[in-house]
């Protein structure tokens, strides 16, 4: 390797330049021709390759050169090295000179050099920008004309760069984060700008090589900064797992409160900082579209307000017929007046300009954040469409296929051991394989995900996680809670509606309230108990007629009301309702805490619980009810014309429809259903892909539950055509039902 680098595709007769009648071709010496023959530029007689390069003689004109020792076209001194590898150009240059007459050097491929003349440039086909455009690095006003010194993105036309921060950003940067300042393109904008003879040094980022660059980002914001800190030991004690635990905000970071000082009951409940709030409020206050209107903008102190500030926020109006009232204060010259502090119950807590006369008949008292949030719930959130919803959660569902192994013998266990794989996640898209552990050739069916997942819910409602007959509660189940299938419970609820399977649709409104609000905020009622003898219990309670007869009652149940936690002292007749409704709440809410809580994990998956907890109404319905009755006009609908069909079968399709609603038929709506797509009900989100259906020359319909399609038989009359679709339909769900019976 020489000394010096020298390009290749330079002529060896660059140096003759000088001289020009002299031939252009320059021959070794002949051996012992060279040694004593002195450079004509460096006037030095040695011979040494690696130091000065290759010496070449002219034999002609008996001229001797050091390769290295070519004079340079700019300065006209010696020692260019490097030449253009246009053809037939003789220019020698050294680098800086090139730098200085604008030449190119590519730092990629050969490393080919380009002079002046024969330098790539950018050609522009048309030119519609303004005079002049900001420099997307530097953000200085650019001419957008392709020069030596303006580039413009390959990527991005309006995007135009000087060469200087091109090439500044490129040396930190780095060629694993050099990329367009506008879309983020690497691949084409990376290959333009080495043409351009931008060096993009094969290195990482300069910010990622410096020494704890990120350290204060491992730091905790650890102080309070509530207006009243009620912490005797100062802002920055902080305890974990205890009142005196600082909670950040959920949204910056930046700021914190112990839980005790903003009344928060647990580390999982929200809170935002002042700062944080004002900008939610306000961008509620913006929105266009409010449900209710926005009145009067109201000023709002909170308690937890950092000294000296002030919440400024619209709020909306309750809904109609709510016992909701909201206090407004009177404008006086464009100012709104104090109102006095009025202290909450069983806190010296006081709230300015913003009072709460009467709770929600839903909730009982809450905190004056709580009801500010419940307020703006009701307002930009407030009956959004729950298929909007499932939707948007979706959106987390990478394409990555992720493979669910499914033994149709041992359906329950093997969808439990598919969800505990180490290797599953519930953000990758769901291939569903049915195996038979029978079949010695391992032979794998691809399966319907929407029926794995109909399936599934079926299983769970069936279960014995779950009590009651149609609204069902959560049971105690110790060997469930020791396995964990609670939280596994949870995990199939939030997968199936994420992944467009069916909702639950068994869940009692006092189960989905505490989901939604809380076990605090919920009431149960009798109908929840599903136990007789503790029914049984409370009905006699409510009816005892005086107190001895109430007294009576607590002495035949005493150990069991000792138990439980609810033996209270007898005054009155009256005291029969709170007893009873103790004993209501442990049996419904206490009672099954520990499988609640597990079960509370699982439904976080994929962010499900939070989307519930911020708009209750829209899930309550598919949590609570089963979907709406089929139609004909439903299916109808639903099912698209898939290719150029039979129109003498789509009229007897229409016409088995309806038949089908009259009652003139053997099978069901949901039977039709079921056939195509393998559930008996549209989910939340609708099917993906649609279902579609085609007319082939077939003796029954074929339903292909993968892709939603089913394939009506072309008949001549419309009775053959009936009495196919009933007997497919029909025996194949039959078949269908004996096999999914040994483990549903």
């Amino acid at each position: 390797m020489a000394c010096g680098a020298a390009r290749e595709g330079k002529s060896d007769t660059a140096s003759l330049e000088l001289l020009p009648s002299a031939p252009r071709k320059m021959n070794e010496s002949k051996p012992g021709g060279s040694q004593n023959s002195t450079c004509v530029f460096c006037r030095k007689n040695d011979d040494c390759p690696i130091k000065y390069g290759e010496k070449k003689t002219n034999e002609k004109w008996n001229l001797t050169v050091h390769y290295y020792c070519l004079k340079c076209s700019v300065c006209k001194k010696t020692g260019a090295s490097i030449g253009c590898v246009a053809p037939r150009c003789k220019r020698s240059y050294h680098f800086p000179c090139g730098l200085q007459r604008e030449c190119i050097f590519q730092f990629t491929g050969n490393f080919a050099s380009f002079c002046w003349k024969h330098r790539p440039v950018q050609i522009i086909t048309s030119n519609n920008c303004r005079d002049s455009l900001l420099c997307t690095i530097c953000l200085e006003f650019i001419e957008p004309i392709p020069t030596y010194s303006v580039l413009r993105s390959p990527c991005c036309k309006n995007a135009w760069f000087h060469r200087d921060c091109l090439q500044v950003q490129a040396i930190n940067a780095g060629v694993f984060f050099f990329r367009c300042t506008l879309c983020n393109n690497s691949d084409i904008f990376q290959k333009e700008m080495l043409r351009m003879g931008i060096h993009i040094p094969e290195k990482d980022a300069s910010w990622e090589l410096e020494e704890n660059a990120y350290q204060e980002l491992l730091q905790h914001y650890e102080h309070c900064d509530v207006r009243r800190c009620r912490c005797k030991e100062g802002r920055d004690y902080n305890v974990p797992d205890s009142k005196w635990e600082i909670k950040r905000c959920q949204c910056c970071g930046s700021s914190g409160t112990h839980l005790a000082c903003s009344s928060l009951q647990s580390w999982e409940q929200n809170w935002e900082c002042c700062e944080c709030r004002s900008i939610l409020y306000s961008a509620v206050a913006s929105n266009s579209v409010q449900p209710y209107g926005l009145q009067a903008p109201a000023r709002l102190l909170c308690p937890w307000d950092s000294p000296g500030q002030e919440c400024w926020s619209r709020l909306p109006c309750p809904p109609p017929g709510s016992n909701v009232r909201l206090l407004r204060l009177p404008a006086l010259a464009g100012e709104f007046q104090k109102a006095k502090k009025h202290a909450l119950p069983n806190t010296n807590v006081g709230i300015n300009d913003c009072l709460l006369e009467e709770s929600s008949p839903k909730l009982p008292r809450q905190s004056p954040g709580d009801q500010c949030k419940d307020l703006l719930r009701q307002g930009s959130k407030f009956r959004r469409d729950i298929s909007t919803l499932i939707i948007e959660l979706g959106f987390q569902v990478k394409k990555r296929p992720k493979k669910v192994f499914i033994n149709k013998a041992n359906f329950w266990n093997s969808a439990l051991d598919g969800f505990r794989n180490q290797n599953f996640n519930p953000s990758y898209t769901i291939e569903i394989v049915y195996v038979n552990e029978n079949d010695h050739f391992g032979r794998e069916q691809p399966g319907s995900k929407q029926e794995f997942l109909s399936l599934l819910m079926q299983q769970l409602e069936n279960s014995s996680l779950f009590e009651g007959s149609l609204s069902k509660n959560l049971s105690l189940n110790s060997q469930a809670l020791k396995e964990n299938l609670y939280y596994e419970a949870g995990k199939m609820v939030a997968i199936s509606l994420v992944h467009g399977g069916p909702s639950p649709g068994f869940f009692s409104q006092t189960l989905f309230n505490c989901l939604a609000y809380g076990p605090e905020n919920t009431q149960p009622i009798v109908d929840d108990v599903s136990d007789f003898d503790v029914a049984q219990i409370m009905i006699r309670i409510n009816a005892a007629a005086t107190v001895d007869d109430l007294n009576s009652l607590i002495h035949d149940y005493y150990k069991y009301l000792e138990f439980i936690g609810c033996l209270r002292l007898i005054t009155s007749i009256s005291d029969k309702y709170m007893l009873a409704k103790d004993v209501l709440v442990y049996h419904v809410i206490k009672r099954v805490q520990a499988p609640f809580e597990s079960f509370k994990q699982g439904l976080k998956t994929l962010g499900v619980l939070e989307k519930i907890q911020t708009y209750p109404e829209a899930f309550f319905h598919i949590f609570c009810h089963k979907p709406e009755n089929l139609s004909a006009k439903i299916l109808s609908d639903l099912f698209t014309v898939h290719t150029l069909s039979d129109v003498q079968t789509l009229g007897f399709w229409n016409s088995y429809l309806q038949a089908v609603e009259d009652g003139k038929s053997t099978v069901t709506m949901e039977d039709i259903l079921i056939f195509a797509t393998g559930c008996k009900s549209i989910p939340p989100a609708g099917f993906k892909p649609n279902p579609s259906i085609e007319c082939l020359h077939m003796d029954f319909p074929v339903g292909n539950k993968c892709d939603n399609c089913l394939a009506l038989p072309i008949t001549s009359t419309y009775k053959e055509f009936q009495e196919s679709m009933d007997f497919a339909i029909k025996n194949t769900l039959r078949l269908e039902k004996e096999e999914n019976s040994h483990f549903i």
